[in-house]
């Protein structure tokens, strides 16, 4: 026999000895190791980002790209679709108007709030160091009515939308400019940063989806020239807000795998996008939208959760002030109404080209300004304002200025109530915690109760209960607080918003314990901060003081809401003067940025989004669709970069 042979000899006896080896192992019932599942093709791939869409979807705009453009298409986020039957009544989601502006309380707030505004105007001096000299409406009211409208053309060459081939729907700008005598109703599915889920028609859950999807296929088609079949082949990255509802998300990844049929997604917050597409590593981001502005505090990637803040007030709600004072100076254009949408995009145009937040600029000043509306003439006004023009934006900082009763002004990050679909989630975690070491909190807390003095007590009781304190509103020990009170300010600091709930019985029931803690919370969050309070609050909820320093030396500030001359210099003189003194002394720099590389605020976000899918590490974030028909919103858990 050859040596070859007996080769050959020797591994037929070693693989029979294998397989008796196996069967043996089976009847005693021995689990093999399981061999890991092998890695999709798709992941080894080289992914190029030229097939990744950017969507960041905005309460009044949609900005969407792929992330190797230069620039992303911005669309006005809204939908016209056209009645089911005829005669049916006609719905528009408000734009301007909202809930809590016709309470009887609403006129005086609103004056009160005034009388902040011009109390701060005045105080502060000017460059020069002179103090602003006051300009009451009534002087420009004087020659404001009397002014009557020139007319530059009979024609305005403005069209109402061609609707006559009866499309089912319309999207974009062709939207706001359908006749309000056709037959269609005017939906748009985001409000403050959420689903626009109301009672009224096109207000469920469903409809409002069905509108995303409408308007998202629609601009993918049209304006990035994809056809939807090709969709298999793109990958999407999603912008969510700081403070998200965990179901809309998963209802909107939901749609774009499974629906628009896109084949891998990644979701990540506006704020960490905006340091991305910032360039800095850590930053107090401040988004100032149309309707909501968020601040959270962001460290090397990743969302302070303490730190997020939504306050329900942005750019519209400067617009609506700004009417308001127009018409106490006697706007010349006396037909504006804010329930027409055309009235609302002139009254959006004139507040961005009018206002400021410039202290130097005083007095009464003439501007002109046109309007050009289908149907109608085009006509030139002239019209004097005052104060007006600095007034409004203030209203960022004396939010009692917009006059809005009875609504939740302050939104704090909750935890989520958990999915069906996803049970090992973190109150999974929460009450299935080590008995041992709730044995042990349960001796500390009885060794507590036998000593002297109460306050430890209170300490013991809201630590070991209460395990993580992370949505409660709270300041963290510099001693600012969050102003919280409307006309005698109330502080939340340290006592109040740690342990303050905890104080008390050890034997307090849980129950009793979580109502105290709601009802802190939802004081909270029905007093509208300012905005600089807000900033300040944010930051003083970050866990130590190097990280407070950092956020203090880099305020971001994106959106488009705060886009007015001089809003840098003046949200800087407002921080440094409310900042801890504690902190003067630590941070040798103060710095709002607004413009960071010259870029719009207003795309820094999805800018960051783009950029997000260029870097290596995000390969491990993507959720395959395939991966997401098999386990579904726990998919989220395990890849989102947050928690």
């Amino acid at each position: 026999m050859t040596q070859a042979e007996k080769e050959q000899e020797n591994g037929k006896e070693k693989d029979k000895e294998r397989d008796k080896e196996k069967e043996k192992e089976q009847q005693r019932g021995v689990k093999r190791p399981i061999a890991p599942a092998a890695i999709p093709e798709t992941l080894q791939e080289q992914i190029q980002s030229n097939f990744i869409i950017v969507v960041h979807p905005g309460s009044r705009t949609l900005r969407i790209g792929r992330a190797t453009d230069t620039l992303p298409v911005t669309v006005p986020h809204v939908i016209a679709r056209r009645h089911k039957q005829s005669g049916q009544p006609r719905f528009e989601d408000a734009w301007l108007l909202r809930e809590g502006l016709n309470k009887p309380e609403s006129n005086e707030q609103r004056q009160n709030g005034l009388k902040m505004v011009d109390q701060a105007i005045w105080s502060k001096k000017m460059s020069n160091g002179v103090r602003r000299t006051p300009v009451s409406a009534e002087q420009a009211r004087a020659y404001n009515c009397q002014i009557r409208p020139a007319i530059l053309d009979s024609s305005s060459r403005v069209k109402w939308t061609n609707t006559s081939h009866h499309p089912p729907y319309i999207v974009g700008e062709e939207a706001l400019y359908v006749n309000p005598s056709d037959c269609y109703n005017i939906h748009w599915p985001l409000a403050r940063g959420q689903l626009n889920i109301h009672s009224g028609s096109g207000g469920s859950l469903t409809a409002v989806l069905a509108d995303l999807e409408t308007i998202w296929s629609y601009i993918i088609q049209k304006h990035l020239e994809i056809p939807l079949k090709d969709l298999k082949y793109y990958r999407c990255i999603l912008l969510v807000p700081d403070i998200y509802n965990r179901q809309h998300v998963k209802e909107i990844v939901n749609m774009l795998l499974l629906n628009m049929g896109f084949s891998a997604i990644i979701v990540h917050q506006e704020s960490v996008c905006a340091t991305f597409g910032s360039g800095l590593s850590s930053a107090c981001v401040v988004d100032v939208g149309d309707q909501k502005t968020s601040i959270c505090c962001v460290e090397d990637g990743v969302s302070h959760r303490n730190s997020r803040l939504c306050l329900a007030y942005g750019g519209s709600d400067v617009t609506r002030t700004f009417f308001w004072l127009l018409q106490r100076a006697g706007f010349p254009y006396r037909d504006c109404q804010l329930t027409s949408r055309l009235d609302c995009q002139l009254l959006q145009h004139l507040k961005e080209t009018f206002c400021h937040l410039d202290q130097d600029i005083s007095g009464l000043q003439d501007h002109e300004f046109q309007t050009r509306f289908p149907e109608a003439p085009a006509f030139l006004y002239q019209i004097r304002l005052g104060d007006e023009k600095l007034q409004a934006p203030m209203g960022l900082f004396y939010p009692t200025t917009f006059g809005i009763v009875g609504q939740k002004m302050t939104v704090l990050q909750h935890r989520s109530q958990g999915d069906s679909e996803d049970p090992h989630d973190e109150q999974y975690l929460l009450t299935t915690q080590n008995k041992q070491d709730q044995s042990s909190k349960s001796a500390a807390d009885r060794k507590a109760v036998c000593r002297p003095g109460g306050c430890l007590e209170g300490e013991m009781s809201c630590q070991g209960r209460m395990g993580e304190m992370s949505d409660m509103p709270r300041g963290c020990g510099s001693g600012v607080g969050a102003s919280v009170g409307g006309g005698g300010d109330m502080e939340l600091g340290p006592a109040q918003g740690e342990c303050l709930i905890g104080a008390g019985d050890v034997e307090e029931p849980l129950s009793t314990h979580l109502s105290r803690k709601t009802a802190i919370i939802s004081q909270f969050e029905s007093k509208a901060l300012g905005l600089d309070k807000a900033i300040l609050h944010s930051i003083d909820c970050c866990a130590s003081d190097e990280t407070k320093r950092k956020m203090y030396s880099s305020i971001l500030v994106v959106g488009g809401g705060l886009m007015f001359h001089g809003a840098q210099k003046f949200l800087l003189h407002r921080i440094i003067n409310k900042m801890p003194p504690s902190f003067r002394r630590l941070v040798d720099n103060v710095e709002v940025i607004t413009r960071t590389k010259d870029m719009d605020p207003r795309l820094i976000s999805w800018k960051g989004g783009a950029v997000l899918a260029c870097l290596d590490t995000t390969q491990e974030m993507w959720i395959h669709q395939r991966e997401w028909q098999r386990f579904g919103v726990r998919m989220l858990r395990e890849r989102a970069a947050f928690v």
